[in-house]
């Protein structure tokens, strides 16, 4: 107890001194109570008041919403009608965005049928629909992301994603160049080159993600299988090989 005497010694002693080393004054006074009594300090600098909460910066910290409610694709009717109208009348901006929204309402259709038609379970998983996804951008047609996770519910879990995307394809483009260097410098092989169904594929693997299976589709779409603890290549190969790669294409137009 010597130490917390001998500060508010000094402190006192400061007081009756100057009365205008407000600032020090606090700093021991803070020091002091902390020394006392830790508990009653503060670990950081947000707010511990519910009602006036900040962060260190001062700022309000955000306690809660109501955030943001899904919509509905688009209506394609309702959008091309718009589009037509915008047209007639001269709103070559508005008819544009309608004719977007129109092809956004389409590819979103189409994702959800393909989620349809991909088989369940894939070697032993079963699929979780809470995590299927289908994903357009606003400019439309070749810029569809679909995807589903089949899982056991505990740590082996297959994702795939079916992608109509020009992105997709200059990367499915960097993994075959990459496969041709490795096998042609006669590296320790990560990554292979393969076939699925009779289409060209890409097969890889690292330690930390698992198994990685690409295959492209067409001009633009591919198919990516990314699996997490499956035992080896060929369970991969099994996995991918329930799929309908050429009733894919099919609905993405690749044939």
């Amino acid at each position: 107890m010597k130490k917390p005497i001998l500060l508010v010694l000094v402190f006192s002693a400061l007081c009756a001194y100057n009365p205008c080393h407000a600032q020090l004054l606090k700093k021991l006074k803070d020091k002091v109570n902390k020394t006392v009594n830790p508990s009653t300090t503060s670990t950081d600098n947000t707010s511990t008041d519910a009602n006036t909460a900040t962060d260190a910066n001062g700022k309000p910290v955000n306690k809660g919403g109501g955030g943001l409610k899904n919509t509905p694709p688009p209506d394609v009717n309702q959008q091309m009608a718009d589009a037509e109208q915008a047209q007639a009348a001269a709103n070559y901006s508005d008819a544009r965005y309608s004719i977007q929204q129109a092809l956004i309402g389409i590819e979103i259709q189409l994702g959800r049928e393909l989620l349809k038609s991909l088989p369940d379970p894939v070697d032993g998983l079963a699929k979780d629909t809470m995590q299927d996804k289908v994903v357009s951008t606003q400019w439309g047609w070749n810029n569809m992301t679909i995807q589903r996770v089949y899982t056991d519910k505990k740590d082996k879990q297959l994702t795939v994603t079916i992608g109509n995307n020009a992105m997709y394809a200059g990367m499915a483009n960097l993994y075959f160049n990459n496969a041709y260097m490795t096998q042609a410098n006669g590296q320790d092989q990560n990554m292979k080159q393969t076939k699925v169904k009779g289409n060209k594929a890409i097969i890889q693997y690292e330690d930390s993600k698992g198994y990685t299976l690409m295959v492209t589709l067409g001009q633009s779409s591919l198919i990516v299988w990314e699996c997490i603890n499956f035992a080896d290549e060929t369970e991969v190969m099994n996995a991918a090989n329930a799929f309908d790669i050429d009733g894919i294409k099919k609905m993405l137009g690749e044939q």
